[in-house]
């Protein structure tokens, strides 16, 4: 079955809500206030049954100047048009502002319903059919049906309701993306059931139970209920004027304007790319950071209009620009906006977005206008070439790729599976479906060397860097996996090599001259001559004043180097003293077999201090095994 959603447009008292009512039987004005006044304030919701596989949804919306921006809201999911001109009055201003912002939000069907036919004559209905029809010269409408009714005899309605059908029938609906996207157009309180927000459901499906987020406000919960056209259902798909109570949730956290959706789908952004057109019956030009109010969706934002390659956009002119919001929304890339202006409110433009999270760009830029161009008229491939790589270090998961390209997801995936096969891109987390392009990985990669050789250069005496702290040098926008898999590639390599958690150039090497290079002979004596009664780390630097930190780097040298062995933190012995012990060591237990301390004492003439350690050294370097309080000879030992 076919869901179309209809929408209203035209002047205020023009008969909207009244060819509503006669086609659906449901009065959409609800309020006090608009029966009061006789006009509409808010967004009215009526449906009915054009044939038994078409349900057609209708958003009614005010046709006031001052509640225009409830049209906008009310037009952001409509798939076609009912324009409606008062016979008498003919085209008024908010006529012409309706068109404008149906033309600018990218709807391409719809017709004209010419209504109050009842108090004209004949004469006069030619007279304004024919200056509807130069009206509409030129716009999507043009060529469209003008229906001639009336909603208080029902004449035409007939008619009318048959031309809907054909357009209906014929006409595609808009479905912008695979993710679930409900842009909120109403919140309110419903006994026995607590929040309900409606909207037109422009992508994606919702069922009972699903957990949803409420952007921008990150609100989390969980869907309670679902209507259809005041019918409960399990579920709601694109096209469905839908409602939804939620558990849990307060209705003042919740806005118009607010897009329900899943985690993890949109990022809130406060700048977006935009493709600016510039109406050619505005009466002032745009100038560079003039305030704006930006509609998309069922929002209204205050903005400022961020213009790259002029100062100024004169009526009827287009451009590449920015948007930049006071506060956060979400979209897609093809989305759809309205621009009108701060004061006196009117509608001056609109235009697409070509990306939703975008970054600041210097004015002047032709590598940035290249780009603009690219993502809004490019091939699929260089879009998400560029999206990409504006993503940088941290990446971008596949679907969250998708609405900033505007690219349906099956084509994308198809895409990024293509750039890996071709090296072109890497994916940094498969559970997440997270890429980042080849270039970009090249980019840490030097970057991590730089990082180590630079250190090297500083601490010529020092090893290496610590792995930790090389991660928290590079910033928390390299995801862990991604660190871990380029350490892995360069070790893989043998660009770098790893020693426990410290890394280092492969090529790096401690070459100590000089002065230095005589302590380091000095150190190394010292410990040779002292044997197995090795100096403290303290009498040592002792032994050379005013001498203390090279000191300790020549010792930190010499342990890297294997030249002195450390077994606790302040007992080291050279390297040669303890392979002379060991030799020795291994003589006593081929010859008895196995060694107590007492024993290890007797042969060397230490103390208690020293034994232990020593023992404990040898047990670990797989020389002995401890049985009980005995040492004996590892198998592998005693060939």
């Amino acid at each position: 079955m076919k869901h179309i959603v209809l929408g209203t447009a035209g002047h205020v008292d023009h008969g909207k809500t009244a060819l509503v009512k006669a086609l659906t039987n449901i009065d959409t004005d609800r309020l006090k206030e608009e029966k009061e006044r006789g006009i509409t304030i808010e967004l009215g919701f009526a449906s009915f049954k054009l044939d038994e596989e078409l349900i057609v949804g209708i958003v009614d919306v005010p046709g006031h100047e001052k509640f225009v921006k409830n049209m906008v809201a009310g037009a952001a999911g409509i798939d076609l048009v009912v324009m409606v001109i008062a016979a008498d009055e003919g085209i008024m201003p908010q006529t012409r502002e309706h068109l404008d912002i149906c033309q600018l939000l990218g709807i391409k069907y719809g017709l004209v319903a010419l209504t109050k036919t009842d108090i004209v004559e004949d004469e006069w209905l030619d007279l304004v059919t024919d200056d509807i029809h130069h009206f509409l010269r030129g716009t999507f409408l043009e060529g469209a049906p003008v229906i001639p009714l009336s909603a208080i005899t029902g004449n035409g309605l007939e008619a009318f309701v048959e031309a809907l059908k054909s357009i209906a029938i014929s006409a595609e609906e808009k479905r912008h993306s695979d993710f679930l996207r409900l842009p909120v157009d109403r919140v309110f309180t419903m006994r026995g059931f607590g929040t309900v927000v409606t909207g037109t459901l422009i992508s994606g499906t919702v069922r009972t139970g699903d957990t949803v987020v409420i952007l921008p406000s990150d609100t989390r919960t969980k869907v309670r209920g679902i209507q259809i056209h005041n019918k409960s259902s399990v579920f709601a798909d694109a096209g469905y004027r839908t409602a939804i109570n939620f558990q849990g949730v307060e209705k003042a956290a919740i806005n118009r304007g607010d897009v329900v959706t899943h985690q993890g789908i949109f990022e809130p952004s406060q700048r977006m790319d935009v493709y600016i057109r510039h109406l050619p019956h505005s009466k002032k030009k745009l100038k560079h950071r003039a305030p704006v109010r930006f509609h998309t969706g069922t929002t209204e934002i205050m903005s400022r209009v961020i213009l790259l390659d002029r100062k100024e956009l004169a009526p009827g002119e287009e451009a590449y620009g920015q948007i930049l919001l006071e506060t956060p929304t979400i979209g897609i890339s093809q989305d759809r906006f309205v621009l009108r202006s701060y004061s006196p409110v009117t509608t001056i433009g609109g235009g697409e977005i070509i990306d939703p999270v975008a970054v600041k760009i210097k004015k002047f830029s032709d590598p940035a206008l290249l780009e603009f161009m690219k993502l809004h008229r490019g091939s699929k491939e260089e879009k998400t070439k560029i999206i990409l790589d504006r993503s940088g270090i941290r990446g971008i998961s596949i679907s969250r790729l998708a609405t900033r390209t505007g690219i349906r997801l099956s084509d994308q995936n198809h895409i990024i599976e293509d750039m890996l096969a071709k090296k072109e891109a890497i994916l940094i987390d498969k559970e997440e479906r997270r890429a980042i392009t080849a270039s970009v990985y090249k980019k840490l990669i030097d970057q991590m060397l730089v990082i180590i050789r630079d250190y090297h250069k500083k601490h010529p005496l020092k090893k290496g860097l610590a792995k930790e702290e090389l991660r928290i040098r590079l910033g928390n926008d390299v995801h862990q996996k991604l660190f871990s898999r380029a350490l892995n590639d360069l070790e893989t390599g043998k660009v770098l090599i790893t020693d426990k958690d410290i890394l280092y150039d492969a090529s790096h090497n401690v070459n100590l001259d000089g002065e230095l290079g005589s302590l380091k002979e000095k150190i190394l004596d010292m410990y040779k001559k002292s044997g197995l009664t090795p100096p403290s780390t303290k009498e040592v630097i002792e032994n050379f004043e005013n001498q203390n930190k090279e000191c300790r780097n020549v010792l930190n040298v010499l342990l890297n180097e294997g030249l002195l062995v450390k077994l606790n933190e302040d007992m080291i012995f050279s390297k040669q003293s303890l392979e002379s012990l060991r030799a020795d060591y291994k003589e006593m237990l081929l010859r008895e077999g196995k060694s107590s301390p007492s024993d290890f004492k007797e042969m060397t003439g230490l103390s208690r201090k020293y034994i232990i350690p020593l023992m404990e050294f040898y047990d670990k370097n797989n020389l002995t095994i401890r049985v009980g309080n005995q040492r004996v000879l590892r198998e592998s030992e005693k060939k």
